[in-house]
C-alpha cells in the first residue's frame, strides 16, 4: 500500500463514555503520521482485561480509585500487530524499517527518554509517558499512528496472529516470573493459570525450568493448564488451598505469581509461599483490595513481594523471543473484529482460556 492509498476514514471500535457500549464507527478519521511517526495497518489485536475495565470505568489507579481521565471517544487495544503503510514527512525507509515491516502496538505509546526510569531500562514507569489505553487511540481500529522513537520492532519471521498478546499479557507474565527469581527445579505456583496472563506465566516458568502448579477452576481450565505441562490445582475443590500447595511442594512454593484480578486471589499468599519465597503480583483487582499477608509472616518467613507493571521495551523483546523460538506458545482464538462486544462479555464471565485475538 502506498501513501496515496491511505483512506481518509476507517472502522474503529469506540466507546463514547465510560460505562457505555462499544460502537463501530465506519467513518472514524484516519490520523496521518507527523514527524518521527509512522502509520500502521492493524492486522490483529488481542483483547486485554485492561481494555474491558477502562471501557467500563472500573480500571483502578495506584490510589485505588477508578481511572476516569481518558481520551474520549475511547479507542482501546494495546496488543496489536500491523504493517507500516506510511512514513511521517521527515522519515524515509531504512534497512530495518520499510513499507510492509511488521511492528507491534503496545500499551505504552511514548516516553520521555530522559528520566531516571527511561535511562535505567524501566521505561514503563516513565512519569511523562502516554499509552494506547488512556491517552491515544489503540489497536481497535484499522490504522494506528506510532512513535518511531519508541517503536516495537518485531522479528519479521513471527506469526502475527499469536504475537500480539505477548506484547502485554506475555511480557507482564514474563516480568513477573523473572522478578520471582525462580530457579531450575523450584516450584512456581501461578494463580489464575488458565487465563490470558496465567497461561503465559505457566509457560515462562516451565521455559525457565520451574516445576509449575497452575491454580484455577473447572474442567476446561484443567485440561488447558495440563496441556501446557503444568500440574493443575482446582481451588474450588480445595478445602484449604495453602495446605494443598504445601503438600504438593513439600513445604510451600518457592514463588507465587498472581495473574488473576479477582479479590479472592490475594488471600493467603503468605501461607502458600515457603520460607524465603517470592510473591510476584500482576493482577489488579477493582477497588481498594489489600494484600492479605500478615506482616509477621512476611518478616519471619523472609518473603519477597514484587509488583509488576507490564515490562520495558527490552523485556518485551525478550518475551517475544521465547515465542519466536517456540519455548512459549500463546494459546489464541482468532475472531472477527466486530465480535469485540461479545469478547468483553466472555471476559467478564472469566470464560476465556488463553487469549482472544481479533482480525481486522
Amino acid at each position: 500500500m502506498s501513501g496515496e492509498d491511505i483512506p481518509k476514514t476507517q472502522t474503529a471500535a469506540i466507546v463514547r463514555k465510560q460505562g457505555g457500549p462499544v460502537e463501530f464507527d465506519d467513518n472514524y478519521p484516519v490520523t496521518l503520521p507527523g514527524d518521527d511517526e509512522i502509520l500502521v495497518k492493524v492486522l490483529y489485536t488481542g483483547v486485554c482485561q485492561s481494555d474491558l475495565h477502562t471501557k467500563a470505568g472500573t480500571a483502578t489507579g495506584p490510589d485505588g480509585n477508578p481511572i476516569t481521565k481518558i481520551k474520549l471517544p475511547h479507542v482501546g487495544g494495546h496488543e496489536g500487530v500491523g504493517r507500516v503503510v506510511k512514513f511521517g514527512p521527515n522519515l524515509n525507509p531504512t534497512d530495518k524499517l520499510q513499507l510492509g515491516t511488521l511492528v507491534g502496538i503496545r500499551f505504552l505509546s511514548r516516553v520521555c527518554h530522559e528520566c531516571e526510569y527511561c535511562k535505567s531500562g524501566r521505561d514503563q514507569h516513565c512519569g511523562k509517558s502516554t499509552n494506547h489505553l488512556h491517552h491515544e487511540d489503540g489497536s481497535f481500529q484499522e490504522y494506528c499512528v506510532l512513535d518511531t522513537k519508541f517503536l516495537t520492532e518485531l522479528p519479521q519471521d513471527i506469526d502475527p496472529k499469536v504475537i500480539g498478546p505477548t506484547l502485554c499479557a506475555g511480557v507482564t507474565a514474563y516480568k513477573a516470573v523473572k522478578n520471582a527469581n525462580i530457579k531450575e527445579g523450584e516450584y512456581l505456583t501461578v494463580i489464575g493459570a488458565g487465563g490470558g496472563l496465567g497461561h503465559f506465566a505457566v509457560q515462562y516458568g516451565l521455559a525457565l525450568g520451574a516445576k509449575v502448579l497452575g491454580v484455577d477452576a473447572g474442567t476446561e481450565k484443567q485440561r488447558f493448564v495440563e496441556s501446557l505441562g503444568a500440574q493443575f490445582v482446582d481451588f474450588s475443590k480445595c478445602k484449604d488451598l495453602a495446605e494443598e500447595i504445601k503438600n504438593l511442594t513439600s513445604g510451600g512454593s518457592h514463588a507465587v505469581v498472581v495473574t488473576s484480578g479477582h479479590p479472592l486471589a490475594f488471600r493467603g499468599l503468605a501461607d502458600i509461599a515457603r520460607i524465603g519465597g517470592s510473591i510476584s503480583i500482576v493482577g489488579i483487582p477493582p477497588g481498594e483490595v489489600k494484600l492479605d499477608a500478615p506482616v509477621a509472616a512476611i518478616v519471619i518467613k523472609g518473603l519477597k513481594i514484587q509488583g509488576n507493571l507490564v515490562g520495558s521495551l527490552k523485556e518485551t523483546l525478550e518475551a517475544v523471543e521465547f515465542v519466536r523460538n517456540g519455548k512459549v506458545k500463546p494459546h489464541v482464538k482468532v475472531r472477527p473484529f466486530r465480535d469485540l462486544p461479545e469478547v468483553y462479555e466472555l471476559l467478564e464471565k472469566g470464560d476465556v482460556p488463553g487469549r482472544i485475538v481479533l482480525e481486522l
